[in-house]
């Protein structure tokens, strides 16, 4: 896992999330409201297709309301088999992880990856990839 996940504020505007995108070189992020709080997740997918492919204003429109749903997430003591299976699940390569409703932090795939013993990390990846 990765400590100190990056955050975009639920009130940021698409155009901040994009940069913040760009910045750290990821296809998604947490949107966070107070304290750290998850409120959802942001892809760079989300950005083109549910704000630029509809016209819409990347400038006004916030991250916040773009967040829909529970987000997949894990918890701080969880398993890697069970991070595992819920990437596998839900098709993602990163997951919040989660203490309560707190973020303190991602699981990428490549964090998996050097954690799970030989042979179970093809595995994964064929998994998560639907190959």
């Amino acid at each position: 896992m990765s400590e100190g996940a990056e955050c975009v504020g639920e009130d940021d505007s698409m155009l901040v999330a994009a940069h913040r995108l760009a910045e750290l070189q990821v296809g998604s992020v947490p949107i966070c409201g107070d304290d750290n709080h998850l409120k959802g997740m942001l892809t760079d997918r989300d950005i083109v297709v549910k704000v630029l492919a509809r016209d819409l204003d990347p400038a006004t429109v916030t991250a916040g309301s773009l967040a829909e749903g529970k987000p997949v997430t894990i918890g701080e003591d969880d398993l890697l088999d069970y991070a595992m299976k819920t990437m596998a699940e839900h098709q993602v390569r990163r997951l919040p992880v989660v203490d309560g409703d707190q973020l303190v932090g991602m699981l990428s795939q490549a964090d998996l990856v050097k954690a799970l013993p030989e042979g179970r990390a093809g595995e994964l990846i064929q998994t998560i990839s639907g190959s």
